[in-house]
């Protein structure tokens, strides 16, 4: 069962921690007239990026081109635990990163670790929305209760939060251009800007 108050007070690692589990989520391009597809996540925590191995004369690469904007969609294998992040796509032959992730899964699609067709696709996370949700029995219970009284049902939580955002002297801002001080980093919390 997903942690509800990890939901609201770690987002970010929590993302991470269910995204790190799953086999496949959903990957589009937007702007690009495409349906979404489902994508092995291979994530680098350290860097907020997501990998995706991918065949370089797949129609995906063929979207993303030199850089694109996408959303990735994750559903945790208990169905409680939904979330939709977005950032930068590139194509990137990443060696360091094909070692790194490089499995027999994957290499069921591709002809070795030089497969010419083969490339990275590299998302550099901006930020995302999270929802969590409480157990059937629970749900009932909310339910229940809320037709009793005027007060609405308990059943989750939805969370938006940041991966590149700072904080100066108390004021939070996205972070410009280059690689940022990760030691700055702070999740940004509903409601700010």
């Amino acid at each position: 069962m997903v942690d509800i108050n990890k939901t609201r007070e770690q987002p970010i690692e929590q993302f991470w921690d269910m995204t790190e589990d799953i086999r496949a989520g959903m990957l589009g391009v937007e702007g690009s007239g495409q349906h979404m597809q489902p994508m092995h996540p291979n994530c680098e925590r350290e860097g907020r990026n997501i990998w995706f191995f991918v065949k370089k004369d797949s129609d995906l690469a063929r979207a993303i081109g030199a850089g694109s904007h996408g959303h990735f969609c994750v559903i945790g294998r208990g169905h409680d635990y939904h979330a939709c992040v977005s950032g930068q796509l590139t194509l990137e032959p990443n060696k360091a990163m094909i070692e790194r992730f490089w499995d027999s899964a994957t290499a069921a699609w591709f002809n070795g670790k030089d497969d010419p067709n083969m490339t990275l696709v590299k998302m550099a996370l901006d930020d995302g929305v999270a929802w969590a949700s409480v157990g059937s029995v629970k749900f009932g219970w909310e339910i229940l209760k809320a037709n009793m009284s005027e007060k609405d049902p308990e059943v989750g939580a939805r969370k938006h939060f940041s991966f590149v955002h700072q904080v100066d002297n108390g004021h939070h801002r996205p972070m410009g251009g280059g690689q940022p001080d990760a030691s700055r980093l702070v999740p940004r919390q509903e409601g700010q800007i």
